[in-house]
């Protein structure tokens, strides 16, 4: 009949580390997007920049 011996300075830091895990979990899947979803934006970005350019007429002012 012995109790479980616990260091309450390590049972705190856990409990923190767990809350801030649990906010940061939350806050990725509100703002946060994966890397394929990055990388396909800006792919996305550059095609319609090149696009843009190839429609872009020249300017014989020069």
């Amino acid at each position: 009949m012995s109790a479980e011996i616990i260091n309450l300075r390590q049972r705190r830091k856990q409990a923190a580390r767990a809350d801030a895990r649990k906010t940061a979990d939350a806050n990725a899947a509100k703002h946060g997007r994966t890397k394929a979803e990055r990388d396909l934006e800006q792919a996305r970005a550059e095609k319609a920049e090149r696009t843009l350019d190839a429609h872009r007429r020249e300017n014989d002012d020069e």
